[in-house]
């Protein structure tokens, strides 16, 4: 361990002299209290460490230790469940050492609990060649999450002993044989934050991550192992459409990272997860959870590490072969922390003063999501997909961070204040959002929901279009100049942004629909207007047509669960009932 001195303080940036034989990006112990801080740049002997605790009290002449070693993240069973702040210290052990509510300075707590036991089920047997990523055993770490124990990275070699019971994480579980001679190993593995975890093969992603929410998967999916940014002004619902997507996403497990966020937020989902029902396993949700708060008021630094321990954390899941989502809230904030450590390095600034290496910092953070081939023998699949959240002041996408992160990722959900106030929520555009995996996730629906699926989805999306054109025209020339065709259109526009894309997160039924609920709503709408041009054809007044009771059964259609599906299929049927009642009754000469 070498030990240099403090030459300089500037908020969160040390500068220590005496520091030659440390390494960029080895974890140092700062000042008498030992803060935790990070080689950020060396110049000679020189070293500039981002400290991530509150650096008050620190000054010139004090020591720095360095340990060697990069930031690292613990992996091993109690991951799931548990809070964790940017730098993977668990807030529950840290508030209990702290003895307060708050960070305190210069507390040491290990990430997770070496005290408690797992029960460790062998999968591997004596003689057994095993390598990287090869499972020796499992450990029933939640009803819902069955960890993996997997050979470290860079391991290989013979079972010469495996061990069956209750052990801590540090204790031993197995012995290899290696080329080096015998190797204990335990449950705990560590992993540097800022390197990738390896795996054989990246894998094209051909399955859509069904979230529930009917404008994201009818319209803009996003596949198991994509990315997807949520730009959006305050007040347009970042935070609600991520949480959604959290709960109802079609994943395994959920890793959510409060980056510099409100800590109300992250409050909500320490108070509402627990509380809800997982619709698949009927557990809560926090059961297969691993949540990373760094909210606003926490150390800066800290928050540039955050979503590099998240994403760590989730590729460990991912190697397991499971499919895993990670929420970044937000990547705007992380990028505010790394400008304000480039400010104080006296970097030269680029695009508002955000560092020249933004771009490639955020693609190095979303290059990481994907399917894989994980490693070992048995060849499993897993996945990642990284949803961020984009915060550009005053709503304005044309900034760096929301420029660099598009370049990046391949569904874009942008967020709309105006239909934020007019309490259309999620608040997602449809005009101007994309999902550049619309075509592969379009086959996929085709031959897994419905054969027609894309060609409604078209159709649909068609209608909205040519809403935004119409709407032109009433703006200039008043709705009378329209033909009963194009009034028609407008209505069946509405029809589909009130019946069917607006949706209430906070309705026990309406928060979640799932893919066969979305197509049967989708057609039921859809038949409202080839139904309504049929009465049209036959000579009766669209008024007549927009009077019909039928409307309102299509627009609760939304309020039917997902056991009763067959009503939205019975409405269908009513539909044309009442329109041939309609053309029975008599053409414009009776209206």
């Amino acid at each position: 361990m070498k030990i240099g001195n403090i030459i300089k303080v500037s908020g969160p940036l040390v500068v220590a002299e005496g520091m030659d034989e440390a390494n960029i990006y080895d974890v140092c112990r700062v000042g008498q209290k030992g803060l935790i801080g990070e080689i950020i740049e060396m110049r000679g002997d020189r070293a500039s460490i981002q400290v991530y605790e509150e650096t008050s009290g620190i000054g010139p002449g004090d020591p720095v230790v360095t340990t060697g070693e990069p930031l690292s993240v613990e992996l091993a069973p109690g991951l799931i469940e548990s809070m964790f702040d940017g730098i993977q210290r668990p807030l529950d052990a840290f508030m209990e050492a702290a003895n307060s509510s708050y960070l305190k300075k210069g507390i040491s707590v290990p990430s997770l609990n070496r005290e408690k036991k797992w029960g460790f089920t062998p999968v591997a047997m004596v003689g057994d060649i095993v390598e990287a990523g090869d499972i020796l055993g499992t450990v029933k770490e939640s009803p819902v999450v069955l960890h993996k124990i997997m050979v470290p990275y860079g391991v290989s070699g013979k079972v010469k002993e495996i061990l069956k019971g209750e052990f801590t994480i540090t204790e031993k579980i197995a012995i290899l044989e290696t080329e080096q001679g015998d190797k204990e190993l335990t449950m705990l593995q560590k992993w540097p934050v800022r390197k990738g975890r390896p795996f054989k093969n990246k894998l094209n992603p051909i399955e859509p991550m069904t979230t529930g929410q009917r404008v994201v998967d009818t319209f803009f999916p996003v596949a198991k192992g994509g990315a997807a940014a949520v730009p959006g002004p305050f007040g347009a619902g970042k935070t609600v459409v991520q949480h959604q997507i959290a709960k109802w996403g079609d994943t395994e497990i959920v890793v959510y990272v409060g980056c510099g966020e409100r800590g109300n937020e992250m409050t909500d989902v320490l108070n509402e997860f627990p509380e809800l029902k997982d619709p698949r396993t009927g557990e809560s949700l926090m059961k297969r959870t691993v949540l990373i708060a760094n909210t606003s008021n926490m150390p800066v630094a800290a928050r540039e590490a955050s979503i590099y321990t998240g994403i760590t954390i989730a590729e460990y899941f991912r190697d397991m072969g499971y499919s895993v989502s990670i929420m970044a809230d937000s990547t705007s904030r992380w990028a505010e922390a790394l400008r304000e450590m480039s400010g104080r390095l006296e970097e030269m600034p680029g695009d508002e003063g955000y560092p020249a290496y933004l771009g490639s910092r955020l693609a190095d953070y979303y290059e990481r999501a994907g399917k894989v081939v994980c490693l070992g023998k048995e060849g499993r699949q897993g996945a990642i997909t990284a949803i961020g959240a984009v915060s550009p002041p005053g709503g304005d996408i044309s900034e760096p961070v929301t420029q660099s992160t598009l370049r990046i990722v391949k569904v874009f959900w942008g967020l709309d204040a105006q239909l934020a106030y007019k309490r259309h929520f999620p608040a997602i555009n449809w005009l101007n959002s994309y999902s550049l995996y619309l075509d592969r996730m379009g086959i996929w629906m085709n031959e897994n929901v419905a054969s027609d699926w894309s060609e409604l989805r078209t159709e649909a999306m068609a209608l909205l279009q040519e809403e935004a054109n119409l709407e032109e025209i009433v703006r200039l020339v008043g709705i009378d100049s329209l033909s009963e065709r194009d009034r028609l259109k407008l209505e069946v526009a509405k029809s589909l942004r009130e019946d069917y894309l607006q949706q209430n997160a906070f309705h026990e039924i309406d928060t979640y629909a799932s893919l066969e609920k979305q197509y049967r709503m989708l057609k039921l709408v859809l038949a409202f207007h080839k139904e309504a041009e049929r009465a049209l054809d036959a000579g009766i007044y669209l008024e007549k047509v927009l009077e019909l009771e039928i409307r309102d059964k299509i627009a609760r259609s939304k309020y039917v669960s997902e056991k009763e599906l067959s009503k939205i299929d019975k409405t269908l049927d009513e539909l044309k009932e009442a329109v041939d009642a309609l053309i029975a009754e008599g053409g414009v000469f009776n209206a």
